[in-house]
């Protein structure tokens, strides 16, 4: 797909704004379940995003979560990933405040609020996009959050365009799109599919563009479909959000940031990086992550990582296999050793779509 954007277009581009907390670019980091730690986020930050959540976190846990000298890992930040934001989902109103003075306790730039998780288990307890089905308790929670947190706390929120295509589904999305920046919200983020589509099927960038021509210079971030840098720079094009949030895409490819920045500035965009510079971004997450959890939770969360670094290399399935089998430091820097020690370009992963992870399931209740 080739898209450019001219310089002169790029500056018409109003700064993608959340509240008082202005970003240097429309690209965003989305919150994802299992995924989006600190290391995640700040790899991300190197390489482009303006901003960044953290993974979705359950109201209940984040109140309850123990204080002391050392930070519970899921709701650890660093100095240079500021803006952060922090992700809630629940299903009670009440449990949303004290969760939300937490974060803000904890650093938090921004809070931000799930009503678009899809995930089977969390719709049961009736949570994440359960919540668009019911506009009277989604608009509660959101007076709360906004309510609980300081004025020059922004408050966010993540939707989809419904539970499903039905009439009434249409109608609570707009009742809760508009009731939410009414009660105070600074943005929200729409994604183009339905909660009863979970990942499948093609997200609706036409819904999008009618989301953002009603909500006029309200601040909308589109979501959904991202794997490449063309298609950001398409979504922002085509649709006219403000934004674009990468979910899936930004696994195991942090470049696709500074490659959809390159390209919103009128620059070429970037080629894949090379098998060394692949090399160096493993060394540099695992040493995050090494330092978030220590090795031995390390190992295991770095192996689902691995697998979607794999996909950029060009001896994918093999680099893939061996990075199943890691367990441990020496493991990493073997597979490192053995099959990044021979430069060559990169592989374009944007066509390896898959259904693995998901942006909102609940790993709190999973220990």
């Amino acid at each position: 797909m080739a898209i450019a954007m001219t310089p002169a277009l790029a500056s018409d581009r109003r700064p993608l704004a959340l509240g008082g907390v202005l970003l240097a670019s429309p690209f965003v980091q989305a919150a994802l379940s299992g995924y989006s730690d600190r290391a995640m986020r700040v790899l991300a930050r190197r390489h482009g995003a303006a901003y960044a959540l953290g993974e979705v976190l359950l109201d209940q846990f984040v109140a309850t979560a123990k204080q002391g000298r050392k930070t519970p890992p899921r709701l650890a930040l660093a100095a240079e990933e500021h803006p952060v934001g922090g992700q809630l989902m629940g299903a009670n109103p009440d449990d949303f405040a004290p969760a939300a003075r937490r974060l803000v306790a904890e650093g938090y730039d921004v809070i931000d609020i799930n009503f678009g998780c899809p995930v089977k288990k969390v719709l049961g307890r009736c949570r994440g996009g359960f919540l668009l089905s019911q506009p009277a308790t989604a608009l509660e929670i959101v007076g709360r959050v906004r309510d609980a947190v300081p004025p020059g706390i922004p408050v966010t929120l993540k939707m989809r365009r419904g539970l499903d295509d039905s009439a009434e589904s249409r109608d609570h999305f707009w009742t809760i799109f508009d009731g939410a920046f009414a009660r105070g919200a600074a943005a929200i983020t729409v994604h183009g599919r339905s909660v009863e589509q979970r990942y499948r099927g093609p997200s609706d960038w036409g819904f999008l563009r009618e989301v953002k021509r009603h909500a006029g210079d309200r601040t909308v971030i589109g979501s959904g479909d991202l794997f490449s840098a063309e298609a950001c720079l398409a979504m922002l094009t085509e649709t006219g959000v403000d934004g674009v949030s990468v979910a899936r895409g930004a696994i195991g490819n942090p470049w696709i940031f500074q490659q959809a920045l390159a390209l919103v500035e009128g620059r070429p965009r970037p080629p894949q990086p090379t098998v060394f510079e692949q090399r160096e971004v493993l060394h540099e997450h695992w040493a995050l992550a090494e330092e978030l959890y220590g090795e031995q939770v390390a190992g295991r969360s770095m192996r689902k990582f691995a697998i979607k670094y794999a996909r950029l290399h060009p001896e994918h399935r093999a680099v893939r296999d061996a990075f199943v089998a890691v367990k441990a430091a020496a493991d990493w820097q073997a597979v490192l050793d053995h099959l990044y020690a021979t430069d060559a370009p990169g592989r374009d992963p944007s066509g390896d779509i898959d259904e693995t992870a998901q942006c909102g399931a609940d790993p709190q209740e999973e220990q």
